[in-house]
C-alpha cells in the first residue's frame, strides 16, 4: 500500500547519466547524444570535433547512472551525485516492485539509451542467453555479460538501419543482378538460391541462405576487396545512365565509410528499413541488423553483447555470426505505437525486459502515468515542466533523466512550451496473471 512506502519508494531520483565516443557517433554539438548529456551533465564540456554516439541510462557497469541529490524549484542542482543507480537500488531493492525483484533480482532489466548514429554500425547480432553465457565465459573481454540483449529502436528522427534477410525472391533477384555477389560466393552457391523455393520448406532455405551468407563473409579479404572496387565502379558508371536503387545508394556510401569491406556488399541480403520519427523496429536475439543512420532512442536487455562481422575496425567473429542466426527472411515489423491516451503512445516488443513510452504534450497540458508495478526510468528529450508525484513535485526540462520506483503515480504538465519526453519501463505484459 502507498501508506505503508518509505519516502524514497514514493520519490523519483535524479540521474547524471553516461555517454559513449564510439567513431560511429554524430560530431560534438551535431549528436543528440551529446546534447542531452551536456545538459544532464553540465560540468562535462561537449568537445566540438569528438563523436558523441551513445547516451546511457540505466545499470550496466560500461556506462553507470549516479543518483543525485534534489535540485531547488528552480531546477538547480544543490547537491552532488550520492552513488551509482545500481548500488543504490542494492540498498533500496523494494523500489523495483515485487515481481520485477523475484525475477531479476536487484537490477533493472533494461537498458535506456539514445543513439546519434553518422556512420554504419557494424553488420552484429546479439546472442540469445545460452550463447551469451558460453561466450562470455570462453572471451569474457570481448563478450562483457553473460546476458542476452533484445532491443528496440525508436527514431527521434528520420533514421535508416539493415535489418534482417530480405525474402527469397528478392535475394533471387540479387543474385541476378549482383555479379560481383556471384564471383565471391561461385556459381554452385548462387544456383542453389536460385534453385530453391519456399516449398522446398523452411530447413531448405535456410540451410542453402546460411551456406551462400557463410561463404560470403567468409571470403579472403583480397577478394572481399576486388569484388568491392569492381561492385564500386559498375555502380558509378551506371548511375550516370539511370537512377540507381535505394539499396544501390546505400551501398555506395557504405563503400564511403568502410572500403573493401565485406559488409558492404552483405548489405544487398539485409532489408534496408527507413523509420520516421515514432516509427520504431525491435530485434531479436540472433538477428542481423546494423543502423545506418539519424538519431534515435533505444531500449533493450541489460547486456552490452554483439558479434561483429562486418563494416567495423573492432574484432569479428565471422564464424559464431554466420552459425548463431536464425536465417528468417522477410521485412521487419515496423512498430507505430500504441496510443494510451491523447499524449502517450506505448511501444510493446515481445520482449518481457522492456517497453517504450513517448509523450508528447502541449503548452498548458496535462497527464498521468498510473501507478506501475514497475521501475520506469524518465527522459526529457525537448521543454520544460513538471513531474508530480503523491511526495513532491519536481520542475524538469531537456536532458534531465528520472528513476521512478514502483508503483507510484507520476502526473506531468507542461510548462512553456512543449514538453517531449519518453519513458522506458519493465514489459507491461509481464505482469500479466498469465505470466
Amino acid at each position: 500500500m502507498a501508506n505503508d512506502y518509505s519516502e524514497k519508494q514514493r520519490r523519483l531520483q535524479r540521474l547524471r547519466c553516461s555517454v559513449q565516443n564510439y567513431e560511429w557517433g554524430r560530431i560534438g554539438r551535431e549528436s543528440q547524444a551529446a546534447r542531452l548529456y551536456s545538459l544532464n551533465y553540465p560540468a562535462a564540456a561537449v568537445e566540438p570535433d569528438e563523436p558523441y554516439a551513445e547516451f546511457w541510462m540505466g545499470t550496466h557497469e560500461s556506462g553507470p547512472s549516479f543518483v543525485l541529490a534534489d535540485r531547488d524549484s528552480n531546477g538547480v542542482s544543490v547537491g552532488t551525485e550520492c552513488a551509482t543507480l545500481k548500488s543504490w537500488i542494492s540498498q533500496n531493492p523494494d523500489v523495483l516492485g515485487e515481481k520485477v525483484l523475484k525475477k531479476w533480482g536487484g537490477d533493472l532489466p533494461f537498458l535506456f539509451k539514445v543513439l546519434s548514429v553518422a556512420k554504419a554500425l557494424s553488420i552484429q547480432a546479439h546472442p540469445d542467453k545460452e550463447l551469451a553465457r558460453v561466450l562470455h565465459k570462453s572471451l569474457p573481454n570481448i563478450y562483457k555479460d553473460d546476458n542476452h540483449k533484445p532491443e528496440m529502436a525508436l527514431a527521434l528522427t528520420y533514421f535508416e538501419a539493415l535489418c534482417g534477410f530480405v525474402s527469397l525472391e528478392e535475394l533471387k533477384a540479387v543474385l541476378q543482378n549482383v555479379p560481383e555477389i556471384v564471383d565471391l560466393v561461385g556459381t554452385a552457391d548462387a544456383n542453389q538460391v536460385l534453385l530453391v523455393n519456399e516449398q522446398d520448406g523452411k530447413d531448405k532455405v535456410k540451410a542453402v541462405l546460411q551456406s551462400i551468407f557463410t561463404q560470403l563473409m567468409s571470403a579472403r579479404k583480397d577478394v572481399i576487396s576486388e569484388a568491392v572496387s569492381k561492385l564500386k565502379s559498375r555502380l558509378s558508371m551506371e548511375k550516370k545512365l539511370r537512377q540507381l536503387t535505394d539499396k544501390e545508394q546505400l551501398v555506395l556510401r557504405l563503400e564511403k565509410q568502410y572500403p573493401a569491406d565485406v559488409g558492404v556488399i552483405s548489405a544487398f541480403f539485409l532489408n534496408y528499413v527507413k523509420l520516421n520519427a515514432g516509427e520504431a523496429l525491435y530485434l531479436g536475439a540472433n538477428e542481423p541488423h546494423a543502423y545506418v543512420n539519424g538519431d534515435c532512442v533505444e531500449c533493450m536487455a541489460t547486456s552490452d553483447n554483439v558479434v561483429r562481422a562486418g563494416l567495423t575496425p573492432k574484432h569479428r567473429d565471422v564464424p559464431t555470426l554466420c552459425s548463431m542466426l536464425t536465417y528468417k527472411q522477410g521485412f521487419p515489423e515496423i512498430l507505430r505505437g500504441v496510443p494510451l491516451n491523447a499524449y502517450i503512445r506505448r511501444y510493446l516488443p515481445p520482449f518481457d525486459e522492456f517497453e517504450v513510452d513517448r509523450c508528447i504534450l502541449p503548452q498548458g497540458a496535462a497527464t498521468v502515468f498510473p501507478a506501475f508495478p514497475g521501475p520506469s526510468i524518465f527522459l526529457i528529450t525537448v521543454g520544460r515542466g513538471i513531474m508530480h508525484t503523491i511526495a513532491s513535485e519536481y520542475v524538469v526540462s531537456e536532458g534531465d533523466v528520472l528513476f521512478a520506483p514502483a508503483n507510484i503515480e507520476i502526473r506531468v504538465v507542461a510548462s512553456a512550451s512543449e514538453l517531449q519526453l519518453y519513458r522506458a519501463g519493465v514489459n507491461s505484459n509481464f505482469f500479466e496473471p498469465s505470466q
